[in-house]
């Protein structure tokens, strides 16, 4: 089936190249020799999963309707999830980002307030793990290692501090203060070192638009090492923009503001939406300029260059561990060693399982189908990456957040959101929409496909693991499994919350999203408004559009009509309910915003800083801080984009931006 017949039939979406495999197909597509491929083979289909941003399939048997009661196999499914979050399977780095930081220090007398020379370095990457031999930064291959450790060596000039986030300061227990030292600045830039600190760039493979790319690696992010704060909580904190690295290939190593000022933004924006996701310590111009060609189009312009501090329990992706299976022989044990250290310090719950309970899977009718996790820590961690890759994808599509540059060298293994380029929230809701000119031929990243992206990568990330003999193609199809049904699970309950209906009704929000698309209608401010919908059966006609005119703009008569329809419906449905309107308001107005980073917002505060006023950056950051509240004096962060806002450069970038 192909998803994208759901919201519209216009030949421009028709037109796009669709995978032709269901999930229940890509369930057990593989039947995978033994050797790693760096890329799929010849009869490898894209598995596409039935569900996308609306419905179901009912192509098979094994599919069953959104709003239907859960049947004894889901049932099954979900006791095997109930005990495995029992035994903190699920407690992870999700808690960290987005739990815990809420309480680190805030309104805490007795919080901990530490100078930058006190900082608890531990920099187990470095010490656990193979490095390279050699220290330079020429651009080579570096065989059967993980790292190679390299200073920051960008050039700067009277660096400035921009902007810098109170609460990843909190994170790191780090004292307010300290942003206002004169070296704060020559200290983030890498120009002065931080004590404690030992650099080193990570050396990693990935496949870039479905082709094995080879090695990869930080080509400008160089990690100072990891913090432990006095929770015990692991952060890694990372220069972006920094200088060349052995993976730097033929770059220069080094960032502009304009990107700069992008991804610390937008970290910050996806973590106070609730949305996993690497974290920004600061941003710092370095005082020098940098070339670059935004467009690779011959037009090469100089820009002022910036670094931002990244934070996150872990820079580990799936390339990571593609990159020794890509090299096989002795090169297979570092998957191991590999795995081994991020389940130590980033899965405990999983080195820990206790094998008393059974945690066993039938995944099928043949007599030896039995996935037993608790036998194979390798196969519960598979697992558990899927589970949170899908979490993570679930949410992306509820608050329409297109990554732009899914490849495998930018999938976390903790589920977050990381490496932040040409990213895009939805405007006017067009599935097919990519905000990456790289991958306008094919749309291979646009908003539709992520879900179908994230399943694919997981499939290059299990492959690996049985490349290197870590889990079997039981577990492997069993991850993927669980990729679907969490996918499924977590949107259909993000939907059902936007909406303010106590279920899932698929036909409803099917045709809902399918109307959106045909009106190009603003996705943000159309769920915002939505609560303003009273459950009243008996308002006049006439006035049923009347919460949403602000979003419904220039439309017919025979486009009125489509839409008055479906608000009947809904209405209906909301009385059925029986949930008081307020009520039903305050629990939609928390899970739908009034501000996203909507990338002009990005670029009016970029072409300030470029005049050397960062007064904006601060203002967008402050306001992102609190997305779901109303904000008086803030409206105009929410308003629709203007008409300079859909010129290349702002609305879409490149893969170098």
């Amino acid at each position: 089936m192909q998803i994208l017949s759901h919201f519209s039939s216009k030949a421009s979406l028709s037109l796009l190249p669709l995978p032709r495999l269901s999930l229940s197909t890509a369930l057990y597509f593989r039947r995978r020799p033994s050797k790693f491929q760096f890329c799929p083979s010849k009869h490898f289909q894209f598995p596409r999963l039935p569900l996308l941003v609306c419905n179901l399939s009912s192509g098979t048997s094994q599919q069953v309707p959104m709003d239907s009661p859960p049947s004894e196999a889901t049932l099954s499914v979900d006791s095997l999830t109930h005990d495995l979050q029992n035994q903190k399977l699920t407690s992870d780095g999700h808690d960290q980002m987005n739990n815990k930081s809420e309480n680190n220090g805030v309104n805490n007398t007795h919080a901990v307030r530490l100078k930058l020379e006190d900082l608890n370095w531990d920099n187990s990457f470095v010490r656990e793990l193979p490095g390279d031999p050699r220290t330079d930064t020429i651009p080579r291959e570096v065989l059967h290692a993980c790292y190679t450790k390299v200073s920051p060596s960008a050039e700067v000039e009277n660096p400035q501090l921009v902007a810098w986030s109170e609460s990843v300061s909190k994170l790191l227990e780090l004292d307010p203060e300290e942003f206002g030292r004169p070296d704060f600045p020559l200290l983030f830039s890498g120009a002065s070192p931080l004590v404690g600190s030992l650099p080193y760039a990570q050396c990693y493979g990935g496949h870039q638009f479905g082709m094995w790319a080879g090695q990869l690696g930080d080509g400008r992010a160089i990690t100072l090492g990891e913090v432990l704060n006095s929770k015990s909580e692991r952060w890694e904190l990372q220069l972006k923009g920094a200088g060349k690295t052995p993976y730097s290939r033929f770059a220069d190593g080094l960032a502009v503001l304009r990107s700069s000022i992008r991804e610390f933004l937008c970290s910050e924006a996806m973590h106070n939406l609730g949305i996993p996701t690497t974290r920004a310590l600061c941003l710092v111009t370095t005082g020098k300029l940098v070339t670059r060609d935004m467009f690779y189009d011959g037009n090469p312009k100089e820009e002022p260059g910036a670094i931002v501090c990244r934070v996150s329990p872990s820079f580990l992706r799936f390339g990571s561990y593609q990159i020794h299976a890509s090299r096989e022989k002795e090169d297979l044990a570092i998957v191991r060693t590999l795995a081994d250290y991020a389940i130590r310090h980033h899965f405990p719950h999983i080195e820990n399982m206790s094998r008393s309970e059974s945690l066993s899977f039938n995944t099928g009718n043949e007599e030896h189908s039995i996935v037993d996790l608790t036998s194979n820590k390798y196969a519960a961690w598979a697992v558990e990456v899927a589970e949170r890759t899908a979490s993570l994808v679930a949410k992306w599509q509820g608050v329409g957040f297109t990554h732009g540059v899914l490849n495998t060298d930018n999938m976390s293994i903790l589920g977050l959101t990381i490496d932040y380029g040409p990213f895009g929230f939805l405007d006017a809701f067009d599935p097919s929409y990519t905000p990456n000119t790289t991958d306008l031929p094919g749309r291979r990243y646009c908003f539709a496909n992520q879900p179908d992206i994230g399943l694919w990568n997981i499939a290059q990330f299990t492959r690996t693991l049985s490349a290197a003999q870590l889990i079997d193609d039981k577990e492997a199809n069993y991850a993927m499994e669980r990729y679907g049904t969490r996918f499924m699970d977590d949107y259909q309950a993000i939907m059902t919350k936007k909406l303010g209906l106590p279920k899932y009704i698929k036909q409803l929000i099917s045709k809902l999203l399918n109307n959106m698309a045909v009106d190009k209608v603003d996705y943000t401010n159309f769920f915002r408004l939505l609560s303003n919908i009273k459950a009243d059966p008996s308002i006049p006609e006439e006035e049923l559009l009347n919460p949403l005119k602000a979003v419904l703009l220039d439309i017919g008569q025979e486009r009125k009509e489509a839409w008055i329809s479906w608000v009947k419906i809904y209405i209906e449905e909301l009385a059925a309910s029986g949930i008081p309107d307020e009520e039903r308001k305050a629990s939609m107005n928390a899970v739908n915003p009034k501000y996203i980073l909507r990338n002009y917002l990005c670029q009016s505060a970029i072409d300030a800083a470029e005049q050397g006023d960062f007064g904006e950056v601060q203002r967008v950051l402050k306001v992102m801080e609190r997305p779901y509240d109303e904000q008086p004096g803030m409206e105009k962060y929410a308003r629709l984009p203007p008409a300079w806002a859909y010129r290349p450069g702002v609305c879409m970038l490149s893969c170098s931006s």
